[in-house]
Parts: structure tokens; C-alpha cells; sequence
């Protein structure tokens, strides 16, 4: 699962985009970046951003925490990925987002990783459950259609219980079917609420 369902990079704009917009607002600002903490799992940093360089509080500051080894790029640059996502982050919070919507490209492309990641999880669960391959490939179905379903809008706690209906996956390939019917149309239904 590379790339969600509504994942479009061109809607979201880089990190750089929103820096050369502070800058031409802002010549002699600045922005710092600080590491907070480095695991062997996760990095995480704080940055700040300055209006002028005599300021002595940042106007605004954005955290980000990134997985090493989740998904390419924090395969090889985990520490420069999150430490532009902070960036990001704190220029949105200031008001720098460079598009319409909030996120940036790489706070997105987080997002698809988190939910490729825990897809992958449901999956291996699902296979060790007792159910022909047919109805596995069902089950996977439903739980990306439930991903899909939330980031358009759907309560966490009623995605929470399809989850938790699908844990224990009912064997009856009619009844899977229905189920993913029902996602099909409450996604239908809500084709606007894709935006974060």
C-alpha cells in the first residue's frame, strides 16, 4: 500500500516552498531547529521560528517524530526528514502553508507510511486467522476501506468498531461483502471530506 486512497502530493506543498515564502516576508528572520531526542527507533525535533534576529521568542514552533526504517526515505534520511517536517510544521503554525491545505507534502507522505505500516499489521493478523485466502483478501479490503473511511470523516470510534468487528472476522463471504458494500457507500457519501 504505497500511497493511500486520497494521497495526492501536488495537493500539499513541500517544506521548501513554505521556507522561501517565510523568508520573502521575513528577510531577517530565522528559523532553528533543535534535536530532542534520538532513539534507535525514533528521532524527534523542535523548530523555531524567528520574524527578525533580534527576537527573543520564536513566533511559532512545530514539533515532528519520525521511525527509522519507516518507508524510504527514513530508510537513508530519517534525521533530515523529521527535522524538516518540524520545520514545516512550525511555518504552518505561523501560517506558512504554500497551498490550501495545512500539511505539507511530507507530513502526508508520513501519514501514507503510518497507515501502510499498520495496514501491513492488520494483514499479518488477519493471515493467521483460520479463513481461506479469498476471504484474507477480503478482510485486508475492509480494513483500508475503514482507513479511507476515517480520513474522510468517519468517527474514530465507529472505525474503532469496525475494527474491532473485523479482529474477528466473520467466515461468511456474503457478509463480508455487505460490510464492504456499507463502507463503499459511506465513503460515497462523504467524497468532499477527503481534505485534512
Amino acid at each position: 500500500m504505497k500511497g493511500g486512497i486520497d494521497f495526492d502530493p501536488g495537493r500539499y506543498a513541500p517544506v521548501a516552498e513554505r521556507i522561501t515564502q517565510f523568508y520573502g516576508a521575513f528577510p531577517s528572520g530565522r528559523i532553528v531547529t533543535e534535536l530532542m531526542s534520538r532513539s534507535e527507533g525514533e528521532v524527534v525535533f523542535r523548530a523555531s521560528v524567528y520574524r527578525d534576529t533580534g527576537d527573543a521568542s520564536p513566533a511559532a514552533t512545530g514539533w515532528a517524530a519520525e521511525r527509522q526504517g519507516d518507508g524510504d526515505i527514513n530508510e537513508v534520511a530519517c534525521l533530515e526528514n523529521t527535522e524538516t517536517s518540524a520545520i514545516g510544521r512550525a511555518l504552518a503554525n505561523l501560517g506558512f502553508t504554500a497551498s490550501r491545505c495545512r500539511p505539507s507534502a511530507e507530513e502526508m507522505a508520513k501519514a501514507d507510511r503510518l497507515r501502510a505500516r499498520n495496514a501491513r499489521q492488520r494483514l499479518a493478523m488477519v493471515r493467521e486467522a483460520p479463513m481461506s485466502p479469498k476471504q484474507s483478501l477480503y478482510v485486508a479490503d475492509l480494513f483500508a476501506l475503514i482507513s479511507a473511511a476515517e480520513r474522510a470523516g468517519m468517527r474514530r470510534v465507529r472505525a474503532a468498531n469496525w475494527r474491532e468487528q473485523l479482529e474477528r472476522p466473520p467466515t461468511d463471504e456474503a457478509l463480508l461483502l455487505r460490510l464492504e458494500g456499507r463502507l463503499r457507500s459511506w465513503i460515497a457519501r462523504h467524497p468532499n471530506r477527503f481534505a485534512f
